[in-house]
């Protein structure tokens, strides 16, 4: 197994395999499964929006606030109705991103380490959501409101907590008041803050948060909800009574399943299964075994503090001091709590180049388990034990398709932690020491291991983002494939296709020389 690969390759894979069919039909950039995140905070924003616009509007005393919320679904449907469709079905797609995104975090064992602290402050947003999201239900005050009111304050009254059962306060319809309805409502809105607050802790240790993801998915995604909010709108019960028990309601089995299943089983049980999941996911990080990765060490002597590592660095593990010796420079620090052993750092190193006249490769940021030295080692090794007509070196990444499986006499191949550790000062030297091509598999737009991996390799490759490939660097000579670990088919077929394109370009060059040459001559 690969190294970071999960544990739990049973719910790894399947997640793999509808991740690439929806690479098929979004692109990796656009792909919801790939930008879970991103979406979730997109989904609360349009939940924060409308429900503010609903706030401000409706009358919310407890006499009043079923037909204010009527008259906005009915009689003003077409941007109050809409508002209530799309708050309702966001906060049921937040509640379904969050736990997709809580499942794909667990299946890749993305959960201790650097990501330990993304982990844990992720679990209260758990608490947080569902607990805003019942809240939320109790303000329309109808029937489902009234059933779920009760379901609740019964089940928190199993807890030792409150000196009388809170429950009382819905026996009778007298015991409803505008000050309770007060608290309901300063609950709805008090928990989003903090969720708000605790999202914040959950993404302040990463750099470049993706706070939005495309313009296209969110398009679509507003677009759907547009269409669910249009198709079916949601619509209030009968209004609540508590002289009378409700019977049948509609159920949001989103948010308020847990009612149904307390009532299948006791409020005992969903107590001890709500606290063995919290505590579950809260130990799961100390339960691992895998052993941490060296973390990059800065060689103060040539780095020049340039603070190109740390602008590329994923999860702003490198931070710049004072260097030791240069009153006017600036060194670069590596936090190892955050250091997430990818090399991306060393790959945008100016002194990590190949060309430097030393006999032993020294650069100003490196990885002690694959040294920049290392690498060039075993390039100019295995370029040796090339041999045929047309030669390539496909550099590969740890974590995306197997580069082995396409070695052979005329194809060197070396993987490395992350594609983004390539400096791209190596594709200019594998040409320069007799390689007919270079090939880069990284892993599936939007699908890298160490999230930016993939896209500062294409930038600095598309001489957007430095250190640059060289613009002598033939194009034609260089070739970048997106492949996942279940992609060894699609690499063997890019890198065949890659070669037919070099040998037809050879020939076509031998071709046109004799050309060439006449017309020099005649000039």
């Amino acid at each position: 197994m690969k190294t970071g690969a999960a544990i739990h390759p049973l719910v790894q894979v399947p997640f793999q395999r509808c991740e690439e069919a929806f690479d098929r039909f979004f692109g990796g950039d656009h792909n919801p499964l790939r930008h879970l995140g991103a979406m979730g905070l997109f989904l609360l924003w349009i939940i924060v929006g409308s429900g503010l616009y609903l706030y401000i509007v409706l009358d919310t005393g407890v006499e009043q606030v079923y037909s204010s919320i009527g008259y906005l679904s009915e009689e003003q449907w077409y941007f109050g109705g809409i508002l209530r469709s799309l708050h309702r079905y966001a906060s049921d797609g937040f509640i379904l991103v969050m736990m997709l995104h809580l499942v794909r975090e667990w299946a890749y064992g993305r959960y201790t380490g650097f990501r330990f602290y993304s982990w844990i402050t992720g679990i209260p947003l758990i608490w947080l959501a569902f607990v805003s999201g019942i809240g939320g239900y109790w303000i329309v005050w109808d029937q489902m409101a009234q059933f779920s009111a009760i379901a609740t304050t019964e089940l928190l009254d199993w807890l030792p907590i409150f000196s009388e059962p809170s429950a009382r306060n819905f026996i009778a319809p007298d015991a409803i008041n505008d000050r309770l309805f007060t608290l309901i409502v300063f609950i709805h809105l008090g928990v989003p803050i903090l969720l708000l607050a605790t999202l914040w802790a959950h993404v302040h240790r990463i750099s470049r948060v993706d706070y939005l993801p495309s313009g296209k998915l969110m398009r679509g995604t507003l677009l759907t909800l547009l269409l669910l909010a249009l198709l079916k709108p949601a619509l209030s019960d009968i209004p609540a009574n508590l002289a009378t028990v409700a019977t049948e309601t509609r159920l949001d089995w989103f948010i308020l399943f847990i009612h149904p299943l307390t009532d299948l089983t006791s409020p005992a049980i969903i107590w001890a299964l709500l606290f063995s999941l919290t505590a579950l996911l809260t130990v799961l990080p100390f339960l691992s075994r895998r052993k941490a990765a060296p973390v990059a060490v800065v060689d103060p002597a040539n780095c020049n503090g340039c603070t190109r590592c740390q602008a590329d660095c994923p999860y702003a593990a490198v931070t710049m001091a004072k260097h030791p010796t240069r009153r006017t420079y600036q060194v670069a620090v590596v936090d190892e709590a955050l250091c997430a052993s990818c090399g991306i750092c060393a790959g945008s190193c100016p002194s990590s180049t190949p060309f430097r006249s030393q006999e032993t490769l020294h650069t100003g940021i490196d990885m002690p388990q694959f040294p920049l030295n290392t690498m060039r080692e075993a390039l100019e090794q295995r370029m040796s034990a090339l041999s045929g007509q047309t030669r390539i070196v496909v550099f590969g990444c740890d974590h995306g398709a197997d580069v082995s499986q396409v070695a052979s006499t005329d194809t060197a191949v070396l993987s490395l932690i992350c594609a983004g550790m390539l400096p791209p000062s190596f594709v200019e030297y594998a040409l320069r020491t007799g390689a007919d091509g270079v090939m880069i598999a990284g892993c599936r737009q939007g699908g890298c291991e160490y999230r930016l991996g993939e896209r500062w390799t294409v930038e600095r490759l598309n001489r957007q983002r430095e250190p640059q490939l060289r613009g002598k660097v033939p194009a034609e000579r260089l070739h970048v494939s997106f492949v996942s670990a279940n992609d060894g088919k699609i690499l063997a077929h890019d890198l065949t296709e890659f070669r037919a394109r070099i040998e037809s370009d050879q020939h076509l060059s031998n071709k046109l020389q004799p050309y060439l040459r006449r017309n020099a001559h005649h000039a």
